[in-house]
Parts: C-alpha cells; sequence; structure tokens
C-alpha cells in the first residue's frame, strides 16, 4: 500500500506557473501507474488530466495538452507535474493517484488533495 502527500498548490496570477508535489512512501513507486486528476469547483467528479504508466508514454487531457507536464521520480519516489500559462478554468483541487492492476480490477490510492487557484 502507498501513502501519497501533495504539496506546491496555491494562488497564482493567469500566465503563471506552479510545480505540484506528490511523495510517495511505503511502496515503491515505480509498479504505479501515476497520475494526477483536480476537481473544478461546483464538480463532484475528478478529471483524469495527466498519467503516467510504468511502460509507455505520457498522456494528456486535452484541456492541459502542451501547458503541463507529468514527471516520476521513482528513486525518490517523487511524481510532479509543472503547470504553465495557467487559466482560471484551471482553478481546481489537484489530486495525485497511484493504481496498481490486480485481478479483477485494480487497486488505487489518493492523496489529500492541493487547492490550485488561478485569479489575478
Amino acid at each position: 500500500q502507498v501513502q501519497l502527500v501533495e504539496s506546491g498548490g496555491g494562488l497564482v496570477q493567469p500566465g503563471g506557473s506552479l510545480r505540484l508535489s506528490c511523495a510517495a512512501s511505503g511502496s515503491p513507486l515505480s509498479i504505479y501507474t501515476m497520475g494526477w486528476y483536480r476537481r473544478a469547483p461546483g464538480n463532484s467528479a475528478r478529471e483524469l488530466i495527466a498519467a503516467s504508466p510504468t511502460v509507455g508514454d505520457t498522456v494528456y487531457a486535452n484541456s492541459v495538452k502542451g501547458r503541463f507536464a507529468i514527471s516520476r521520480d521513482n528513486a525518490k519516489g517523487m511524481l510532479y507535474l509543472q503547470m504553465n500559462n495557467l487559466r482560471t478554468e484551471d482553478t481546481a483541487v489537484y489530486y495525485c493517484n497511484a493504481r496498481y492492476p490486480q485481478i479483477g480490477g485494480f487497486s488505487e490510492y489518493w492523496g489529500q488533495g492541493a487547492q490550485v487557484t488561478v485569479s489575478s
């Protein structure tokens, strides 16, 4: 079982940048497909915005493609989300997610969330 803790959220002006970090402990990060989700104000569902599989290419939601970059350092147990050219519609709580396949489905773990507010 892995524990996830996000950091790096805050208030930023439109056009600005932030980097979110997710520290993983309790289990090697390398075995998990890692992802960043967000939940915008007034929405009940989390939206997958970036994913880093154990093998293969990273994937991005169209809404963040070209502006956000997901990266991971398995040796350090860290996941990152570099967010550039932020827009007001990027305001949300951002969640780190770890997923591990199992027979019949998968195990899934979440961080506590980090608030990102984009406002002038």
